[in-house]
């Protein structure tokens, strides 16, 4: 598993959010409520469709997966002048992240994140930070296709 370390500036997102946990994962139903409004957003600075999470503080000290945190279903805009009704604002802030590359389903997405977590993260020099984690989703995105890839950016600091 190999990252490329990057600093990203601050970004702004408009989407839906709701609550949720890995043991009752409702990332279809999220999505499923979120495409047919997405045209109703302004303002968007791409086609990119962005998948984050946002944990509490310390999530990842004692990983339970029946612990809650948002789950995100959203696009990246330029500002938050007009903000599509059943819609929130999300402001990533400018901070470091290692970006991996998951090629394949979906589905097994699962292994893209054991081999982050349990291999890339604990060997390298940095640590979870807490800010958003997200994937993005740009033209090279197939939903259900084995030639499908999506970056996914982990947030990071590192270790004192």
């Amino acid at each position: 598993m190999e990252a490329r370390i990057e600093t990203l500036n601050e970004k702004k997102l408009i989407g839906k959010y709701i609550q949720m946990s890995f043991a009752e994962n409702n990332t279809f139903q999220l999505w499923s409520s979120f495409m047919p409004k997405r045209k109703s957003i302004e303002n968007t600075v791409n086609s990119n469709l962005y998948s984050l999470e946002v944990f509490p503080e310390n999530h990842f000290d004692n990983f339970n997966p029946n612990d809650r945190f948002q789950k995100w279903a959203a696009v990246e805009v330029s500002d938050f002048d007009n903000i599509p009704s059943e819609m929130e604002t999300l402001l990533i802030p400018t901070g470091l992240y290692a970006v991996f590359i998951h090629k394949g389903l979906q589905t097994d997405g699962q292994r893209t994140y054991h081999s982050i977590f349990a291999e890339w993260l604990p060997n390298s020099e940095y640590k979870v930070d807490n800010r958003p984690h997200f994937a993005v989703m740009d033209e090279k995105y197939k939903k259900d296709d084995p030639n499908s890839e999506e970056e996914i950016w982990i947030p990071i600091k590192f270790k004192n």
